[in-house]
């Protein structure tokens, strides 16, 4: 083959849930015509490909990326492309390249001209920023904040005078067991009319989103969001 293969980006799913529901059949059917995939983890990307109905789940041929990858391993991975295979690279959960480490594969295939396909499909922090009623014209995302207690509430404050100087609504994401933590952080920094978005399990069938003032959510019940996905959000209106 001399033509090169197309990388296609493909969406998993952010948890238990019926895949029919959170992926379109075009997904679906164009895994299942792929030989060659990129994941994070074999297990999960596996697991992936068998609820997708994939015909022979030892007949894909996975490279796995994290973060002890170096490039010059990234840029064996794309041999399949460059000899005219398509490939298909998965996210442990969501969208490949949103807060994830496919991006250097994406960025080793653009540099190489190889065709770069994005599919639709769940991303926790894009649906969060949907569900927020913040500013959808001016919007950050911004990882993981600081675990260093005297840091992470000047990261807070950062980010909430942005969003009073230029309007522009603050995203972030912490590890799951650590969402009481980053709860009580937030309640203890903010103002009382900062706006504070916590969106749990987005697609699954506990589901919660809610917006409050920072005074509104000190007079109510912490979220159950205890080692469960969580976006945070912040805007002041």
């Amino acid at each position: 083959m001399s033509a090169k293969g197309t990388l296609y980006l493909l969406p998993v799913d952010l948890g238990e849930s019926n895949l029919e529901d959170v992926l379109p059949k075009r997904n679906l059917d164009l895994i299942k015509s792929l030989t060659y995939f990129v994941a994070e983890n074999a297990k999960e990307a596996r697991a992936f490909l068998k609820q997708c109905a994939y015909p022979e789940i030892s007949r894909a041929e996975l490279s796995l990326i994290n973060q002890h990858v170096k490039t010059d391993e990234l840029n064996s991975f794309l041999e399949p492309l460059l000899q005219g295979h398509n490939m298909g690279l998965m996210s442990d959960a969501g969208c490949p390249g949103i807060a994830d480490p496919g991006a250097e594969i994406i960025k080793l295939a653009h540099k190489k001209e190889i065709k770069v396909v994005p599919l639709v499909g769940p991303s926790s922090i894009v649906l969060s920023i949907m569900a927020s009623g913040f500013n959808g014209q001016n919007f950050a995302f911004n990882g993981y904040l600081p675990i260093d207690k005297a840091e992470r509430p000047k990261r807070i404050k950062e980010l909430e005078q942005l969003t009073v100087k230029f309007k522009q609504a603050q995203f972030f994401i912490e590890t799951p067991y650590r969402n009481g933590t980053m709860f009580e952080d937030l309640l203890k920094t903010l103002q009382p009319n900062t706006y504070l978005l916590v969106a749990t399990n987005i697609t699954l069938g506990d589901e919660c989103i809610l917006v409050k003032p920072i005074s509104a959510w000190k007079k109510g019940e912490t979220p159950d969001f205890y080692k469960k996905p969580t976006v945070f959000g912040l805007y002041s209106y």
